[in-house]
C-alpha cells in the first residue's frame, strides 16, 4: 500500500514526487514512456530558473534522480483504469494492481500533430509545439506557425519579435483567435498570412528546410527554418471519463488546490484545465498537488 501514486513522470509528476518524498510519504511514480516527459524532447531549455541552458533530457534526468534519491519508487507501465473503494484507490497497470490512499494524475496532454510526412522525424530539429519554449532558437530566421486560434496568434506575435519572417498558415480565411490579437498581428511588417492553406508535408532530411502547402487548390513550397504547430492539445484523460468531471475538451476540472470532485484524487500539469502550459507551471502544479495530497493523508490518520 502506497501513500500516493503519481501517474505521469513529466515535470509535474516529478515535482510532486520530490515534495511527497520529502514529506516522508511512500510513493510510486508510474510512467509509460520517458521519465522527464515531453521536456526531454527539447534540445535546449533556456527558460527554467537556475539554468541558463540545459538539455531537456538532462533536466528530466536530474529531476528523476533527485526524486529517486529521496526514496521514490518508480515503474514503467500504462495505467488502464483507476478505481476508488472507500478511501483506497486501485490503479491498474497492465495485469498488475497497485493501491494507495491518494493519487496525483499528471500524465499531461499531447500536442495535436499535423499528421504529415517527416513530422515525427523532425521534432526537435525544426518542428516545435511551443513557441515560448523554442522560439529563441530561431532568432533572425524564417518560420511558420500553423493554426488559427489564440495560441497560434499568440505564437506568431511572440515569434514576430524574434524572427526575420513569420508565416501564419491557416486552413480557413477567418481566424478563431481574438480579433484584437489578429489586428495586432496584421500590423507586423514581418508577418505574412497564408490562408486557405494546409501543410501536406515538411521537407528536410535532418532539419526543416521547407513546407509543402496545398493552397487554394494548388501546391506551393514555402522555405522555412522552423515549423511551430499550434492546432491544439489532446489531454490524456480517456480513462477518467467515468471517474471525474472533464471539460468538453477532455481536461480535468480542478480547484486552485488541484483537488477534483473525488477526495484524494488530484490533477497536475497539462492534463488539467488551465490557461498557461509551461515547464515552470507544470512543476508549480506538482508542488501544490503534493502538498495538498499530504494534507489530505493527514486527515485520514
Amino acid at each position: 500500500m502506497y501513500d500516493i501514486i503519481i501517474v505521469g513522470g513529466g515535470p509535474a509528476g516529478l515535482a510532486a514526487a520530490i515534495y511527497s518524498a520529502r514529506a516522508l510519504k511512500k510513493i510510486l511514480l508510474i510512467e509509460k514512456a520517458t521519465f522527464g516527459g515531453q521536456i526531454t524532447q527539447a534540445v535546449h531549455v533556456e527558460n527554467y530558473p537556475g539554468f541558463e541552458k540545459i538539455s531537456g533530457m538532462e533536466l528530466g534526468e536530474r529531476m528523476y534522480d533527485q526524486a529517486k534519491k529521496l526514496g521514490m519508487e518508480s515503474i514503467y507501465g500504462e495505467v488502464k483504469k483507476i478505481e476508488k473503494s472507500s478511501s483506497i484507490f486501485t490503479v491498474f497497470v497492465g495485469s498488475k494492481e497497485y493501491q494507495s490512499k491518494a493519487v496525483i494524475y499528471a500524465i499531461g496532454a499531447s500536442p495535436r500533430r499535423l499528421g504529415v510526412l517527416n513530422e515525427e522525424k523532425l521534432i526537435g530539429s525544426g518542428i516545435s509545439y511551443c513557441a515560448t519554449c523554442d522560439g529563441a532558437f530561431f532568432k533572425g530566421k524564417t518560420v511558420c506557425v500553423v493554426g488559427g486560434g489564440n495560441t497560434a496568434i499568440d505564437d506568431a506575435l511572440y515569434l514576430s519579435n524574434l524572427c526575420q519572417k513569420v508565416y501564419l498558415i491557416h486552413r480557413r480565411e477567418g481566424f478563431r483567435g481574438e480579433p484584437v490579437k489578429v489586428s495586432l498581428l496584421k500590423e507586423k511588417d514581418n508577418v505574412e498570412f497564408v490562408v486557405n492553406a494546409t501543410v501536406k508535408e515538411v521537407l528536410g532530411s535532418d532539419h526543416v528546410e521547407a513546407v509543402l502547402l496545398h493552397e487554394n487548390g494548388q501546391e506551393r513550397k514555402l522555405a522555412v527554418d522552423g515549423v511551430f504547430v499550434a492546432i491544439g492539445h489532446e489531454p490524456n484523460t480517456k480513462i477518467l471519463e467515468d471517474f471525474v468531471p472533464l471539460t468538453p475538451n477532455g481536461y480535468v476540472i480542478t480547484n486552485l488546490q488541484l483537488e477534483t470532485s473525488v477526495a484524494g484524487f488530484y490533477a497536475a500539469g497539462d492534463v488539467r484545465e488551465k490557461q498557461v502550459r509551461q515547464l515552470t507551471t507544470a512543476t508549480n502544479d506538482g508542488t501544490i498537488a503534493a502538498i495538498m495530497a499530504c494534507e489530505y493523508l493527514d486527515t485520514l490518520d
